[in-house]
């Protein structure tokens, strides 16, 4: 999941989707992307389970996975405890 964010185009895809759901000619407009460009980067994000597709008469509108998000924040939070918690702890050779 950081991998896939860590890209500059997903994550400007992501923070754009925060502000409510968007269509791909919103993104392309508002981030400056070719439109082939934001349709891979946003297959990559819906296969990831981070955005989901909701078809809206010809178009279809994109939404980010709240729930996706707040896993991943959470497996994130609960690694950095363990890495404090532990950073102490070193293993005899």
């Amino acid at each position: 999941m950081v991998r896939l964010l860590a890209d500059p185009a997903r994550a400007a895809i992501v923070d754009a989707l925060a502000a409510g759901p968007a269509c791909t000619c919103h993104l392309v407009e508002d981030l400056g992307l070719s439109q082939p460009n934001v349709s891979n980067h946003l297959r990559a994000l819906r296969h990831a389970g981070l955005v989901k597709a909701e078809p809206y008469g010809r178009y279809t509108y994109y939404h980010l996975n709240a729930d996706a998000l707040d896993a991943a924040a959470a497996h994130l939070t609960a690694l950095a405890a363990r890495a404090r918690a532990t950073s102490d702890n070193r293993r005899e050779c």
